[in-house]
């Protein structure tokens, strides 16, 4: 009989565990990390103290609630790894994570999450950036970024964070737009497919300015500097395009019109006020 109970204890053990496990999945899958673990234990139907007899915090189980998404992600990288035409896979491949994670909360947390961990270990603030299958995922991601830069299919000039951080930025964004109050007429996806045009190369890189230049510029005055470079100086008062000045300067003014009307908001601001 002392068998039979010790069997019965055990079974009622992993009994639990599943509960608690199928209950976490779907709380975090709604609310990410943010959900208590009462809840958890409410939606098991188990007490507080049973969650903790099987995970000592609710970061483990977390982890735990997660592992098998993660674990697939992982294992269809690497299957992918040895595919034909490496940068359609590349870019299916990150379409797919995106529109499973974004309908997981949970998901969107954990990569977040993972992307915050691997910025401090390149930082000196952990040893480790992504634990057991985390780090494994990356890893297989990696090696499919780097097989389609290699065929020319991605900007070779990205890495693996930087992908990441518009994963995740995207995910979000995806989620809002399938769930917020822009949801009516978003398409879905959209945001995935600016994503994957801005990875792939192209000979109009956006160019960030220098540290100094525009320090102190109004996005209007930055926005003339950039058109005058390019040969498209606008009018100031109207913004139409103007051609360049007798004196080969980029003109300020389509024309005496706008140059008057210019001139008198100058004297108008000059003008003492009563």
């Amino acid at each position: 009989m002392q068998n039979v109970g010790s069997g019965n204890s055990r079974a009622d053990a992993r009994r639990n565990r599943a509960l608690v496990l199928q209950a976490a999945r779907s709380a975090f899958e709604e609310r990410g990390l943010g959900v208590p673990l009462w809840e958890i234990a409410r939606r098991a139907g188990v007490g507080a103290g049973t969650v903790y007899r099987h995970f000592p915090s609710k970061e483990a189980l977390f982890r735990a609630s997660i592992e098998d998404r993660h674990q697939l992600f992982t294992d269809t990288a690497r299957d992918l790894a040895d595919a034909e035409d490496p940068g359609g896979v590349f870019f299916r491949f990150l379409a797919a994570v995106v529109r499973l994670a974004s309908r997981n909360r949970g998901l969107c947390d954990a990569l977040e999450a993972a992307g915050v961990a691997a910025d401090a270990a390149r930082g000196g603030g952990v040893d480790e950036a992504s634990p057991g299958v985390e780090r494994e995922f990356e890893e297989a991601w990696g090696v499919l970024l780097v097989r389609a830069q290699e065929a020319g299919a991605v900007r070779g000039d990205v890495g693996l964070e930087d992908v990441r951080a518009l994963l995740i930025g995207c995910m979000t964004m995806e989620r809002q737009r399938s769930s917020g109050a822009g949801a009516v007429g978003a398409a879905a996806g959209r945001m995935t497919a600016l994503m994957c045009d801005g990875l792939r190369p192209d000979s109009a890189v956006t160019k960030l300015p220098d540290s100094g230049e525009g320090r102190n510029e109004t996005p209007r005055e930055e926005s003339q500097r950039d058109e005058t470079r390019r040969g498209e100086a606008r009018c100031e008062v109207c913004g139409r395009p103007v051609g360049a000045a007798r004196t080969g300067r980029p003109a300020r003014y389509c024309g005496g019109a706008c140059r008057q009307k210019a001139h008198r908001e100058r004297v108008r601001e000059r003008a003492p006020r009563p």
